[in-house]
């Protein structure tokens, strides 16, 4: 617990109001979206500005006190959860959007800004964010940064590296850094900005981002590929990508998945389906139609048993929402759900998926796979029960054998969840132990003292998950 003294210097930075050191506003933050990790902050601060947030991390690195950086917890890598206790540090009242520039276009925002929120605001004005996180109707932008989400339409527009292109960064010692700027060209120096992007607030505390934007798409249009071969499925992807198409969005859910989403959405998703992709094009209205009538062709040649065009924005969008809530319905079917995101190069999705399947069948688990299949990122999820140990051990007996098979096939332990606590264990397997140690090195240099979210990233032992009781 923290000494009186420190709550009180504390205190005199934030006001009263903005720290809580009850049993109850530390309980609640004290996990977040990913199971078995749980442990209690010493107490909860929410700063008002750069100037406060410098203050507090003075107070802690003098004190070596552990911080963590959080946004709404919707990370499913244990990434904001105090696992060595100190402080959660809340950015409820820097929430503001505060610049959109459409001369330079860029959006610049506080890391309190809910990501939905903004990508409205810009949208009111002709201008585009692409990065769209499932979570994005709730998920902050700060922690979009922390942990470079992607989203549905990562294939083509990238994930939030590619958009952020400035940020003032409060360091473990309290300086503030200014990196980057609303320019279209940067070579000054090392990039500052991309190192603390997917930092996962291991490195500092982002309290501003400069956001690139590019113009509103004119139209887009929607289908849904059906298949009874998740081979074909694969082959599809490939082959899309292989005639220099693009697609905005190129989705793939499994059979299982499909039936639970369904279940779910209740719009007519086609059960029976052993595989779907859903896949959207945007741009000029020639350009969508000609990109649009090729991919049909392309799904027909490779065994689709149907090809639906979405009718309408409202089905569209129906469409899209209804992927978007593939880990709400899959929630649905046990107390705990563990999704995973091992990514493979496209060329190997239907490998990987097939291994994903033997490997459930292997441990006698329940595993549904979809994902952006565009780019090769599958989430193979598992409903199960924390109270079962015989079963949450056979799953992560699997999962283990799952990023295993991603790094044998060129792949990679994380697309877009991030690392955090989670797959710290297993990050030594994608980066080996000279790629571990420069980390380490860098993390050193910006943080001697080990305050910046302790316990994330880097672990005692490779490849045994941790689970904290």
């Amino acid at each position: 617990m923290l000494q009186p003294n420190l709550i009180e210097q504390l205190t005199a930075i934030v006001g009263p109001e903005n720290i809580d050191v009850s049993a109850m506003g530390r309980l609640t933050y004290s996990y977040d979206a990913t199971p078995q990790f749980q442990t209690m902050p010493d107490a909860v601060v929410s700063p008002r500005n750069t100037e406060e947030v410098s203050a507090v991390l003075k107070i802690c690195n003098d004190n070596r006190i552990p911080i963590v950086p959080r946004g709404s917890g919707t990370n499913l890598c244990a990434g904001t959860t105090p696992l060595q206790g100190g402080i959660v540090l809340l950015f409820r009242h820097m929430n503001r959007i505060l610049e959109i520039d459409e001369e330079n276009l860029t959006v610049t925002v506080q890391p309190g800004v809910i990501t939905l929120d903004m990508i409205k605001e810009v949208e009111a004005k002709g201008l585009f964010y692409p990065p769209d996180p499932s979570s994005m109707k709730i998920s902050t932008i700060g922690g979009n940064i922390n942990e470079n989400s992607g989203g549905l339409r990562g294939l083509k527009y990238g994930v939030t590296r590619d958009y952020v292109i400035g940020l003032e960064i409060v360091l473990p010692n309290g300086d503030i850094l200014r990196t980057g700027g609303k320019l279209a060209k940067d070579v000054a120096g090392y990039d500052l900005t991309r190192l603390f992007v997917g930092s996962e607030g291991t490195l500092g505390v982002i309290t501003e981002a400069i956001l690139k934007l590019v113009p509103m798409p004119e139209t887009k249009k929607t289908i849904l590929a059906l298949y009874e071969d998740i081979d074909d499925a694969a082959k599809a992807v490939s082959a899309i990508i292989a005639n220099k198409i693009i697609p905005t969005t190129l989705e793939f859910l499994d059979q299982p998945t499909i039936e639970v989403v369904e279940d779910y959405a209740q719009i007519g998703l086609p059960t029976e389906a052993q595989a779907v992709l859903l896949i959207e094009q945007d741009g000029p209205p020639e350009v969508v139609e000609r990109d649009i009538a090729r991919i049909e062709q392309i799904c027909k040649s490779l065994n689709a048993v149907d090809v639906r065009v979405a009718k309408d924005e409202e089905e569209a969008e129906a469409l899209r929402t209804a992927r978007r809530n593939a880990l709400s319905a899959l929630a649905r079917l046990a107390p705990t759900t563990i999704l995973e995101d091992a990514t493979v190069p496209r060329s190997k999705v239907a490998a990987m998926v097939r291994a994903v399947n033997e490997i459930a069948l292997k441990y006698n688990v329940k595993i549904c796979t979809f994902g952006h299949a565009g780019d090769g990122n599958l989430h193979p999820t598992c409903p199960t029960d924390v109270r079962n140990q015989d079963e949450i051990h056979r799953v992560e007996a699997a999962f283990a054998e799952i990023f295993e098979k991603a790094i044998e096939l060129g792949g990679t332990i994380t697309g877009e969840h991030g690392v955090g606590a989670m797959k710290a264990p297993y990050l030594e397997l994608k980066l080996g132990r000279a790629g571990i140690e420069a980390m380490k090195n860098i993390k050193r240099a910006f943080d001697p003292n080990n305050i910046m979210n302790p316990g994330k990233l880097f672990a005692k032992e490779s490849r045994k998950r941790v689970v904290v009781e």
